[in-house]
């Protein structure tokens, strides 16, 4: 059966890659027939701040599959990255990449004769990709990082589900929880929770910055990692760099309903049309296309075929090292196309994702939530503005308050200034004033909003954050050197 994918060319080298990796599909009788959809530069000049036409967006929705290359958002326009809201547009959680060593692509890894075979999963959707950014005052800005249960289960469920399925029995989460308890440390207990199901796997965690270390000095001790979204997205560029660049790091980004399969790196305007570029990457990207959709013997075949031309030392210009006559991008696809065997007749299906679906059926979006715990309101955080002393505004706010409302904490970037700390720690003019509620006492919402709107008459507020407690546990951080 013939499958229909949505195909984005991608800009600058996207087009001759893409016209590549295509002839090699078609030289080896993929079943798969693409269909063309605008995504890109030329949707942003069109004056499109989504980087995508609504003709492009419902044809991806309806075939649940995307083949991209690489694509380039206006800098300094006031718009997204065109590869963010694609990914967070249709909801694909899991940015699954590849690192391994390939012949013919010297590091120092492969002179050392240490091979390199990891996976990481990157949690896609969340953190501060949510891109939710404001100025507090004029010389403060704040981005909101947002971690989930719901977000968190779902790509360490999948993390788990595709270790299994690939045979692997280690995976490792890596994480920043020594320092971010509650968004880290929830991602991490999430991840501890999910791996009960699934004994077979050896489940650990790293600390971020520690995995970066281990990861340059022996990568071989890995097998999976599962990271949060911009821990993610700097670490599996690094692990690129193991094996050799961009240009040899496949990438897939998995949803329930739509997939996208894409090259991740740049869009080289130097070079574009003219014939340097390496399509390595995309093509092995278009392979874990085909795997998703079940035609492994094709997969199998074309990857056979890649690394015996890669093991010859054929090499377009832009594989980072001279040695040999480099070839053209179309002339190095034509090489594995000469190597090309034909694929037994074998293929499973790993995804099934439907074709034409009737999206008019779907009527409101999916909300993600666990059941909810007891909570109990304990009071707010104010985000003011001041150039005052922190005990300048602690003798402002004190006696706008009665009880059962109490001043317990000032904190400037993190750390306690009030009613204790240092002098040296120097302030800008945003601080963090928390109102707690007596033990023994309630309040609702509104009565600490009502308070809130009181202050502000006497200061600047520029946010508010709610006070909970679930389980008896706080909800909130303390300060440094609280």
């Amino acid at each position: 059966m013939t499958r229909t994918v949505a195909l984005a060319e991608g800009d600058g080298i996207g087009p001759e890659i893409t016209d590549a990796v295509l002839s090699i599909f078609r030289a080896a009788d993929v079943p798969i027939q693409f269909k063309k959809v605008e995504i890109g530069l030329s949707v942003f000049k069109q004056g499109l701040s989504t980087g995508m036409t609504p003709e492009a967006k419902a044809t991806v929705e309806q075939l649940g599959i995307l083949f991209k290359g690489p694509m380039e958002t206006p800098k300094g326009k006031g718009v997204k990255s065109i590869n963010v809201t694609a990914r967070k547009l249709w909801n694909a959680y899991a940015n699954k990449r590849v690192f391994r060593s390939l012949p013919g692509v010297d590091t120092p890894f492969s002179k050392a004769g240490i091979p390199i075979d990891l996976t990481l999963v990157r949690e896609n959707i969340e953190d501060t990709y949510g891109g939710i950014e404001h100025f507090l005052t004029h010389d403060v800005a704040l981005c909101r990082r947002l971690i989930t249960r719901p977000g968190s289960e779902q790509v360490h469920r999948y993390t788990f589900e595709m270790a299994v399925r690939n045979g692997l029995n280690r995976v490792t989460c890596g994480h920043k929880a020594n320092i971010m308890k509650l968004t880290d440390g929830l991602f991490l207990e999430v991840f501890y929770e999910i791996s009960r199901d699934y004994p077979q796997i050896m489940a650990n965690d790293i600390i971020v910055d520690d995995l970066a270390m281990k990861l340059v000095r022996s990568p071989d001790q890995f097998q999976v990692i599962v990271l949060p979204n911009l821990q993610g997205d700097i670490i599996s560029d690094l692990c690129a760099g193991l094996v050799g660049g961009l240009g040899f790091a496949p990438s897939a980004n998995i949803g329930d309903s739509v997939a996208i399969f894409e090259a991740v790196h740049g869009t080289a305007p130097d070079i574009a049309g003219k014939g340097l570029a390496n399509p390595t990457s995309l093509l092995m990207s278009g392979l874990m296309m085909l795997r998703h959709l079940g035609l492994l013997s094709h997969a199998a075949a074309i990857e056979s075929a890649l690394l015996s031309t890669l093991e010859s030392g054929t090499h377009t210009a832009d594989f980072g090292h001279t040695k040999g006559t480099p070839c053209s991008t179309m002339e190095f696809a034509k090489a594995i196309i000469e190597r090309l065997k034909p694929p037994p007749a074998s293929d499973r299906s790993e995804v099934s994702l439907s074709q034409g679906r009737d999206l008019s059926v779907i009527t409101k979006h999916k909300l993600l939530a666990s059941p909810k715990p007891s909570a109990h309101l304990v009071g707010i955080d104010l985000f003011v503005e001041s150039d005052s002393q922190p005990q300048a505004v602690a003798d402002l706010i004190l006696p706008l308050l009665t009880p059962p409302h109490n001043l317990t904490l000032i904190s400037n970037r993190g750390t306690q200034v009030w009613p204790s700390g240092s002098y040296l720690t120097d302030c800008v003019n945003q601080y963090r004033v928390r109102l707690e509620i007596s033990d023994g006492f309630q309040a609702t919402e509104s009565e600490l909003l009502t308070l809130a709107a009181r202050i502000s008459n006497h200061i600047r507020v520029s946010s508010t954050e709610m006070l909970m407690k679930y389980r008896d546990v706080p909800a909130y951080s303390l300060a440094q050197g609280q």
